[in-house]
């Protein structure tokens, strides 16, 4: 009493199971999500998966993340993509769902690639519960229970008629539990998984005593089970293929590398086996239960007697791939940033000042218009000669980057024309002729695309040198040695009128890479300066037959003639003198100032051929075509610059005169040697001959009353202040042998030599980096051509930013095999063993077989059936069995439901997955 007196007794607590657990949550925040993906709408498919639905179709997933209390899951969805879905507001009740019938579905069976669900059961449409990312497995009985018991309610409460699994253990088991619920219908998918198979159930007879067990169906007699079954055999022995790679020849230069490389030939393929496995699947997909026997004694089932085989292949992990390991390392020399001289060594600082100064001196002297000093001493070949000298003295033979072998074998592959005796005039002749051959256009025109240089060209075959170099023999160093020879070659060239093997002629393409423009312009200098030796030599010859015919009158002549001008032969900077002609200029003037009442007294100068037998206007003499100078080459970077030049004179009247005047100084030398040609001329006979379009001429009759044709020129030639009107009065009578060069080959040539000198190899590498794409795209549309596989050939039009594709033909079963392999994730072979295919894959199996076995293999006959003493197929790798079959359960009385089971039997694995339904009203 004195208990229920005391206050403290009259305390107690209120437990309030108004408010939502976090089981409650859990299920609650499960159900939102299948209502946000519109799962619980119930929809009827007209039609079953088509065959391969599975295996072409598209695969989609969308996941979501949910939490249990503090533990993270992860919610997903998994469907097939599909456009065959229509709403059905009035399904029947017994109208099953589509997770049941899939479990049914024999149109596809074991698809290569897919979830493991969707191989099990034949799902298209499930959703998985699994934990969150670094969370523990769910491992123990009662939280996968919990999981279960709330998967179930979820369903039950949402009315969703797509499975739901949970996943359980650890997840390197793949092991899930799921429920699928319907109107009056459930089925539940467990698995189990073992190590080790039993051996009473290490066959089809101990499986399907499984299944029916698990069945539990009281029906007599039970209907037949649908199988389907398929072993997979693997091989892994490539021993009787032949090597990927040539093997290496030590007794060559290149020898000891792998692939068989050499001069101007990237290498291709892999240092080993590409394809480590292969499998082969053999199924028998339409079986029935008592037409096969298969138990611990005797087994119907030979692979060879299969009526389906398909074939996967398995890829080497990290493949070593020697064309890729080449452009690997040609990208990474691309980001070096030192300069030959930090890589090479700066050398003697006294001396290299000493020699830069001398350089500098002699390019001084070559640019003054008048030279009174000999610059023999100057010269830039000899302070060149000097410094390689200088460079060889102080890095001894053994010690270069590039072995000295080597180097001159590369050096002869870019310049082979270095091989032939450069002493005589007609040796240089032949040289310089084969400069201009006709590169064979590559498909496509790709190196216009990728602006690279034409196949096997000077630029072409330095970027696989240099390549092979930096991978090979020496990396950076070795390629700062090569460049550096390489600019001293061509110097060599220059100095001595030796055209750049390797280069088409004419002025720089603009569709070529930087570098090529550079190598051309460099061509184009030496055809010039040969072109002005060749008539200095041819006029000296001229002038030694006068002396011999005239006695000593010429000879008189002549030097009273050489002190007022220099002529074309004396821009020859082979003399000691660089001459520009000044002088010539004022004597013109002076003779044009003279003779300006009565100009067409003056002789004629510089004449090529007469112009469609026209007559000049005011005169009666017939209308020539001069000799003109030919228009300066340029390259991008010289256009670019010109461009800016002119761009920066703004838009200004003065600015855009000056830029009109710029832009005319070929017009003007133009001009110069059309009065020279044409004594008398006025500027409506130059434009007659320049630019037709600006002489307009018209028929008039006169005052006799005879029709004329008279002429005039354009409206634009009119206007007032017009540049060409201009030009002409203040052009010269001057030959073009006379005129100031428009283009300067001399100075050109140093400033390219100057610029290939001061290229680092990082930046050497970045240039010729579209030749080396090329070239390797090139490799691989021939390496690709002899077996024309479509896959290959459209990742090398991606590559290669090709518009049209390729035409390919496949012409024989086993090409359409292969090329299908490389496309598709299983092929199916047709015939199975029967066909060409299935035997050539047979024979693989036998002589793996034979190799594995130490005995002998006999590539020519097949073996007998009586006489195999080795089987022709390892035990298989993999055995899966799926069994099918629609009874009532639980009751005799119940309604006829799937009933499925997939079995795996491997070497460390034994699983069951199943999917057993039951009744849930009639039961």
């Amino acid at each position: 009493m004195a208990a229920d007196n005391d206050p403290e007794s009259e305390v107690f607590e209120i437990t309030d199971f108004t408010t939502a657990s976090e089981w409650e949550r859990f299920v609650s925040r499960v159900e939102e999500v299948l209502n946000e993906w519109k799962l619980t709408e119930n929809y009827v498919e007209k039609t079953s998966p088509e065959k391969g639905a599975y295996i072409n179709g598209s695969w989609g997933e969308q996941s979501l993340d949910i939490h249990f209390a503090d533990f993270k899951f992860y919610i997903t969805h998994h469907f097939l993509k599909e456009d065959c879905k229509t709403e059905n507001g009035k399904s029947e009740e017994d109208m099953l769902p589509l997770a049941m019938q899939d479990l049914l579905c024999m149109h596809n069976d074991f698809p290569p690639r897919a979830h493991c669900l969707v191989r099990w059961y034949g799902l298209r449409e499930f959703v998985v519960i699994s934990p969150g990312a670094n969370c523990e497995a769910i491992i123990s009985e009662s939280k996968c229970n919990l999981l279960l018991s709330s998967v179930s309610m979820s369903l039950s409460n949402s009315g969703c008629q797509v499975p739901m699994f949970v996943q359980i253990q650890q997840k390197w088991r793949r092991i899930y539990a799921g429920e699928c619920q319907g109107p009056g219908v459930r089925t539940d998918f467990e698995i189990v998984h073992l190590r080790k198979v039993p051996s009473q159930y290490n066959h089809l007879s101990g499986l399907l005593d499984i299944f029916k067990s698990k069945i539990g169906c009281n029906l007599l007699p039970l209907p037949p089970v649908d199988i389907a079954i398929r072993y997979t055999y693997i091989l892994q022995d490539w021993q009787q293929s032949s090597w990927p790679q040539q093997p290496p020849d030590f007794d060559t230069l290149l020898g000891g590398e792998v692939g068989g490389v050499e001069f101007g030939n990237l290498p291709f393929g892999a240092c080993e086996e590409p394809i480590s496995e292969l499998h082969l699947a053999t199924t028998w997909p339409h079986l029935t239960e008592g037409i096969v026997v298969d138990n611990d004694v005797y087994s119907d089932l030979d692979p060879l007697q299969a009526p389906h085989w398909s074939v996967r292949v398995r890829t080497a992990d990290n493949l070593q791939c020697l064309l890729g390991d080449f452009i690997t390392e040609f990208f990474k020399l691309c980001c070096r940033k030192e300069s030959a001289e930090e890589i090479l060594g700066r050398g003697n600082a006294e001396e290299g000042g000493q020699e830069n100064s001398d350089i500098s001196s002699a390019l001084s002297k070559l640019t003054e218009p008048a030279a009174q000093v000999p610059l023999s001493k100057l010269s830039v070949s000899s302070m060149v000669h000097n410094a390689r000298r200088r460079i060889r003295r102080h890095r001894h033979v053994d010690e270069s980057p590039l072995h000295i072998d080597m180097l001159n074998s590369i050096l002869l592959y870019l310049f082979p024309d270095a091989a032939v005796e450069k002493s005589s005039d007609k040796e240089k002749t032949t040289q310089g002729n084969s400069c201009h051959f006709l590169f064979p256009a590559s498909p496509q025109n790709l190196f216009l695309q990728l602006k690279s240089a034409p196949c096997d060209s000077l630029t072409y075959r330095l970027a696989l040198c240099l390549c092979m170099v930096n991978y090979s023999y020496g990396g950076l160093a070795a390629v700062a040695h090569l460049w550096q020879e390489f600019v001293l070659e061509l110097r060599y060239r220059w100095e001595n009128n030796y055209l750049i093997y390797g280069l088409t002629g004419g002025p720089p393409d603009l569709r070529c890479c930087l570098l090529h423009q550079k190598f051309q312009m460099l061509n184009c200098c030496i055809e010039r300066k040969r072109a002005r030796d060749e008539a200095r030599k041819a006029q000296e010859g001229n002038r030694e037959r006068e002396r011999k015919v005239s006695g000593g009158r010429a000879s008189a002549s002549t030097t009273r003639e050489t002190p007022q001008g220099k002529s074309w032969d004396s821009w020859s900077d082979s003399e000691d003198e660089f001459f520009e002609c000044l002088s010539d200029q004022g004597e013109m003037e002076s003779s044009h100032s003279e003779t300006g009442k009565d100009s067409s007294k003056l002789k004629a100068d510089g004449r090529l051929h007469p112009y469609n037998n026209m007559t000049l206007l005011h005169s009666a003499e017939l209308l020539y075509v001069p000799v003109t100078q030919e228009p300066a080459p340029m390259t991008e970077d010289q256009l670019e610059e010109q461009s800016e030049v002119l761009a920066k004179l703004g838009t200004s009247a003065e600015g855009t005169h000056l830029r009109a005047r710029m832009q005319s100084a070929c017009l003007l030398s133009d001009m110069e040697s059309f009065k020279a040609a044409n004594p008398g001329c006025v500027l409506e006979d130059f434009v007659r001959w320049y630019s037709p379009r600006d002489y307009v001429e018209e028929e008039v009759v006169d005052g006799n009353g005879s029709t004329v044709i008279r002429g005039e020129l354009s409206a634009r030639m009119k206007i007032p202040g017009n540049m060409w009107v201009e030009a002409w009065d203040t052009a010269r009578v001057t030959p073009a042998r006379r005129q100031k060069r428009l283009f300067d080959d001399t100075k050109e040539a140093e400033k390219v030599l100057h610029y290939l000198a001061m290229l680092k190899p990082g930046d050497l590498a970045r240039h010729l980096l579209p030749c080396l794409l090329h070239a390797a795209i090139m490799k691989l549309k021939q390496e690709e051509s002899v077996e024309n596989i479509p896959s290959v050939e459209k990742s090398i039009q991606q590559a290669a930013s090709q518009a049209n594709k390729l035409l390919h033909s496949a012409n024989y079963d086993y090409k359409k095999f292969v090329i299908s392999l490389l496309e598709e994730p299983e092929v199916v072979v047709l015939g199975a063993g029967q066909a060409r295919i299935g035997r050539i894959i047979h024979r693989l199996f036998i002589n793996a077989q034979r190799a594995a076995l130490l005995a002998p293999v006999d590539d020519d006959l097949e073996p007998a059936a009586e006489s195999r003493k080795i089987p022709d197929f390892p035990p298989p790798a993999g055995r899966e069995i799926l069994l099918r079959m629609c009874v009532p359960r639980p009751a005799p009385y119940s309604k006829a439901l799937p009933q499925r089971l997939f079995c795996v039997l491997m070497k460390d694995e034994f699983r069951l997955a199943g999917a057993f339904s039951a009744d849930t009203s009639f039961f």
